[in-house]
């Protein structure tokens, strides 16, 4: 988690930032593009909402999984998602990379597996499209997340970014973004940092507006998701 970050790393990452405030001021019209959009999808998915917290209950675990990802200026926050795992993952996941070396080293190569043994029924169809991302819509009301930005990452994914870790926490991760629109799983983990770096040095408005639009025919179509 981010308490293991060493003080050297915390201190470059704080300085690094706070020169340039200046651009960190300009996101108000994203801010308020995200509270808009935020609101308004929470009261249109509503039905839908409550009808997976019924499906996902039914085998007597949570509703919810919650798991502490970085987020804007390093700062940890609880990354909402409609549970999609058997009760047990980690031990299911645990004894899969056991007992399958292919499995261990796609685990090893991008933290995916396409064949995922701790996935419910109801958890692939979500997963499928991206319903299981959700309730990170009340993740970006309460300013932990945006619309659009870099895909909320783990403590242990931050070393796989070295040194443009810098570029993904200068913006809010998002529900989707350029990665999202550009291959997803499909392509390699360093692309996908290649992408974060992009967008957090060139994201516009209009550009997130764009990444949005996309974002629909991406899930429409399940491509690259699983």
């Amino acid at each position: 988690m981010l308490d293991k970050l060493q003080t050297s790393d915390k201190l470059e990452i704080e300085n690094n930032l706070d020169a340039d405030e200046g651009s960190i001021q300009s996101f108000s019209g994203k801010r308020a593009m995200d509270i808009f959009i935020s609101i308004a999808g929470i009261l249109i998915v509503a039905p839908i909402l409550l009808t997976v917290a019924i499906l996902v209950s039914l085998d007597g675990g949570p509703v919810l999984f919650r798991q502490k990802r970085i987020g804007f200026r390093g700062a940890a926050f609880p990354c909402l998602k409609f549970r999609t795992m058997v009760p047990d993952a980690e031990a299911a996941l645990a004894r899969h990379l056991r007992e399958c070396p292919m499995a261990a080293r796609e685990w090893e190569k991008d933290q995916k597996l396409r064949i995922d043994p701790r996935v419910t029924k109801i958890g692939r169809f979500l997963r499928k499209y991206s319903l299981d991302e959700l309730p990170q819509l009340f993740n970006v009301l309460k300013g932990e997340m945006s619309i659009v930005g870099p895909r909320p990452i783990v403590y242990q994914e931050a070393q796989r970014y070295g040194a443009d870790f810098n570029y993904y926490i200068s913006v809010r991760p998002g529900i989707t973004g350029l990665w999202q629109v550009s291959g997803r799983n499909d392509t390699s983990y360093s692309y996908r940092v290649m992408l974060d770096k992009e967008y957090a040095q060139n994201h516009t408005i209009w550009g997130d507006v764009i990444i949005i639009l996309k974002t629909f025919a991406v899930v429409f179509f399940a491509k690259g998701a699983y």
